[in-house]
């Protein structure tokens, strides 16, 4: 299985990308939300992958973090979606519109992608709603600008500017994350999931 793809990126052709890698250039399937956040060709560009072998083709299909290519691989678990298909919602949706969709029930919003029908949005809000993260949910507040200085720096802080995205105030968020035994090897990931479950005795 080919986990990750990273290395420069040679040309981008519909939703197609070519990532070199080792002298040898991988075309990988992203979705529009993909496309728009790589640097210029010739930049280094790093994707998580699916690797998809069916008798007639190979492919790959690439996300920028692990908790999208989670999303992909959670979409193409529903029965009548499969690859192709959940490229197109993740087209039509960001993956983190397409998870506060899934979580509020908007229908709506995911039968816009092509292909999807009322009934198919129905049931990907049916078998997803409670696959997925709230956690996951929040990271996009990790890299978008937060309303204050975080109180913490690093892991802690970037934690903290997702709680506070949330609507904890901040130190409902201060407190929780103290309560966390943060260790070298953790991520804001890390340290924001173990955030949540104190929060629910704070």
């Amino acid at each position: 299985m080919i986990s990750y793809v990273k290395g420069p990126l040679v040309e981008i052709t519909g939703d197609t990308v070519i990532i070199e890698c080792g002298s040898i250039g991988y075309e990988v399937h992203v979705p529009i939300s993909v496309l728009q956040q790589l640097p210029e060709a010739g930049k280094e560009a790093k994707l998580y992958t699916y690797f998809q072998v069916r008798e007639d083709a190979m492919c790959l299909f690439g996300f920028l973090n692990r908790q999208d290519l989670q999303m992909f691989k959670q979409l193409i678990s529903v029965n009548g979606i499969g690859p192709k298909g959940a490229l197109g919602v993740l087209s039509a949706l960001t993956p983190d519109n397409l998870r506060k969709a899934i979580i509020s029930g908007d229908a709506k919003a995911i039968s816009k992608a092509p292909g999807v029908g009322a009934k198919t949005a129905q049931r990907i809000i049916l078998d997803l709603k409670d696959k997925i993260d709230m956690a996951d949910c929040l990271l996009s507040g990790l890299s978008s600008e937060p309303s204050t200085a975080p109180i913490l720096e690093g892991v802690e802080g970037e934690a903290i500017d997702a709680l506070t995205a949330l609507g904890y105030t901040l130190a409902e968020a201060g407190r929780a994350v103290k309560r966390v035994e943060i260790t070298e090897s953790m991520t804001a990931e890390d340290v924001l999931k173990a955030s949540l479950k104190h929060l629910a005795f704070i």
